[in-house]
């Protein structure tokens, strides 16, 4: 599992320094446990992870401060068997040893001195470990002014993944990173027979062990795509009327751990 926190961070004067702090907590009956405790003080310009075990804080692990005021942030928490994995803004932060285990997590809670965007948990039984090829009815059909994010990450050696939209067995929108040649293939597939291509440059938001997040939207004349919350390219609709585009469907090698429409 996940946990994905979006905010931005004020700027901070002598009288009111800036802190905020996420807390990965227990159940209410386990008030006093905090198993994760993460909590950036611009002050001291460091970043402390620690926990909270019935009334006692355990060591502080300190780290240097990589978020700036007045800019927009991303951490993710990602749970594994035996440690928290950290990263800020996509990037590999720390690790963080489960002193408490993790199972207990009942509570996640943000506060102190940030303007929150997002917090999302991602994975779970129902979530995690998403099928590849992954095959979904878009709930009404694809419709003017509609988005659809797909969230994932790129498994070691990958060569090529695809995400195609779908009207019956035209393809009314293919878009296909090739790793290897650093390139990005869009395409229709329709009465039969592909398109011209049209190919795009990448800007390193496909790599090897990295997260990535492609944002579609939907207008009445072209796809908009935003990779990692910015502008990437656009394609102009080639199939007519889009409400009959029904399926998403992805398939190669890809590790798909959000979807949503």
């Amino acid at each position: 599992m996940s946990v994905h926190v979006e905010g931005t961070v004020p700027k901070h004067s002598k009288s009111f320094p800036v802190w905020f702090r996420v807390n990965l907590a227990c159940i209410y009956s386990e008030s006093n446990n905090i198993p994760l405790h993460f909590i950036p003080t611009f002050i001291y310009n460091h970043i402390g992870l620690n926990t909270l075990h019935g009334t006692r804080w355990g060591w502080e692990e300190k780290h240097k401060m990589v978020l700036r005021e007045n800019e927009r942030f991303e951490v993710i928490f990602i749970v594994h068997k035996d440690q928290y994995e950290v990263l800020v803004n996509r990037k590999p932060f720390c690790t963080y040893r489960h002193r408490i285990p993790p199972q207990r997590v009942q509570d996640i809670n943000v506060d102190g001195n940030l303007q929150l965007h997002s917090l999302i948990v991602m994975g779970g039984p129902t979530q995690g470990n998403m099928p590849v090829p992954y095959i979904c009815d878009i709930p009404g059909g694809l419709k003017a002014n509609r988005t659809i994010t797909v969230r994932g990450s790129i498994p070691k050696n990958a060569k090529r993944f695809e995400i195609k939209f779908m009207a019956g067995q035209d393809i009314a929108l293919s878009i296909s990173p090739h790793l290897e040649k650093r390139t990005m293939v869009c395409n229709s597939f329709l009465n039969g027979n592909w398109e011209p291509e049209e190919r795009n440059l990448l800007f390193n938001i496909f790599q090897p062990g990295k997260y990535f997040e492609l944002s579609i939207h939907c207008d009445n004349h072209k796809f908009k795509i935003y990779a990692n919350s910015q502008p990437f390219f656009s394609y102009a609709h080639r199939y007519v009327p889009i409400e009959n585009i029904k399926t998403i469907k992805i398939t190669g090698n890809v590790t798909l751990s959000y979807i949503t429409y």
